[in-house]
Parts: C-alpha cells; structure tokens; sequence
C-alpha cells in the first residue's frame, strides 16, 4: 500500500449512495455538476482516500468535452466524444453520481448500440495551453476533416477513400439507395437500385463494420436487397 499522510488511509474502492456501484482506481464515473442544468462531469478515478474524519475523498483525471476546450466544439466531434486531460483534482466521493465507459475510438465505433453511459476518447489534452496529442490525425472526404463516428461516409470502390454523402450533393437516404459509388478523383458515378436488385454499397456506420476510416484490415459490404439487408465481410 502507498503511503499516505497521517491520518489518511487509501481505499480499494468506493460504492456510490443508492446505487449498488462500486467505483475502483481507474474507473470513469460521472461528476454531479453544481448547475442542475449543465451535463454531469466526467473524470477517471486516481486514487480514493478516506480521512481521520471518515471523509472519502477522490483523487481524479478530468474529461473535458470538446465545447469545454480553448478551441470549442468542431464538426468532427462526435457527441460522445471526451478529451483525457491534464487537469488533476481532489473531489469529495459524493458527488460521484454514476459509473460511464470512456471506450478508445476503434472500440467506440464497433459499438453496435451506443448507450448513455457509453463515450469515447481518442486525444489527450493540455488545459493550460490548449494543445492536443496527438496534434494530427488523418483526414476524409472532399472537405478533409477527421472522421466522426455519428456521421454516415460511404466509400468509393475505386480509390477507397471515404465520403460524405453531404459533401458528394446528396442526402444521407439517397446514399443509402446506392448500390455502388464508384470514381476517383471527386469525379462520382453513383447506381441506384432499380427497386429490386441487389446491389453493394460500402458504407460506414457504427456497429456495422470494422473497416473505413479507422484503418482496419478487414470491410464490410451492405448488401442493399428489397426485403432485407444482410451483411458480408471481405
């Protein structure tokens, strides 16, 4: 055991009031906001202490949403999306309201259902000056910006890269009526399925595939059928 200043003992865990939720080092839990109206707080669990006075404290990690940030939110933020500060504190174990999972970005996005508990993270962030590690990440479409999970992208069969339906002039439900896209170059054919033929449209959206954007070996192709869509990996 760490040693602690007199008159401090540390704990192994912590069970949130009226829940039966145990909290343990490393964990991410929810912070009880001091305005009702603003989102509960985010943070990853250090260390828990109790004092000579039986007071549990929490020594933790910060999250800051990307509105919280120097730079604010940018379109390819994704709603759930968290930064892993700098920004360390000691907080009372009361206002732990909640346990949530800050998954990594590629786990994130092979979530087949998103639940509120449920956020990602994929920069690190320094409170003080603003910076982000890493400083770079790869960028899509025509519009080069990062991906962001919540938004549908369709890949071209012929250079692989993936775009925005919205920035190819077209809405997401007619994307989904493609049966191929096909071109280079920004220079787009798109078939659409005659009402009853199979067709393959690569697409990514959370859950249904583990290729795209996040660089992973294997794709998915949704298989566009009039009564039924199945799903094949290649």
């Amino acid at each position: 055991m760490a040693k602690t200043k007199p008159g401090k003992k540390d704990l192994d865990s912590y069970s949130i009031k009226g829940t039966n939720k145990v909290v343990r080092n490393g964990d991410c839990v929810l912070m009880r906001p001091s305005d009702s109206d603003k989102p509960p707080y985010v943070a990853r669990v250090e260390k828990i202490k109790v004092d000579r006075r039986n007071n549990v404290k929490v020594r933790i990690r910060w999250y800051y949403r990307p509105e919280e940030s120097i730079g604010g939110r940018r379109q390819f933020h994704g709603d759930k999306e968290l930064f892993l500060s700098d920004h360390y504190d000691l907080q009372s174990a009361h206002t732990i309201e909640g346990k949530c999972i800050v998954h990594s970005f590629r786990n994130y996005t092979k979530l087949e259902n998103v639940g509120p508990e449920d956020y990602f993270c994929r920069f690190e962030y320094k409170a003080a000056t603003g910076g982000f590690t890493p400083d770079r990440v790869a960028v899509y479409c025509k519009c080069e910006m990062p991906y962001n999970p919540d938004d549908l992208m369709v890949q071209c069969e012929g250079c692989k890269d993936w775009f925005h339906p919205s920035c190819m002039g077209m809405t997401s439900e007619e994307a989904k009526n493609l049966s191929k896209v096909m071109g280079c170059c920004f220079e787009f054919k798109f078939l659409l399925n005659d009402g009853g033929n199979s067709g393959i449209l690569m697409q990514k959206e959370r859950g249904r595939g583990k290729g795209g954007p996040i660089g992973e070996k294997t794709r998915v192709c949704f298989v566009i059928e009039r009564e039924r869509q199945n799903y094949l990996f290649v």
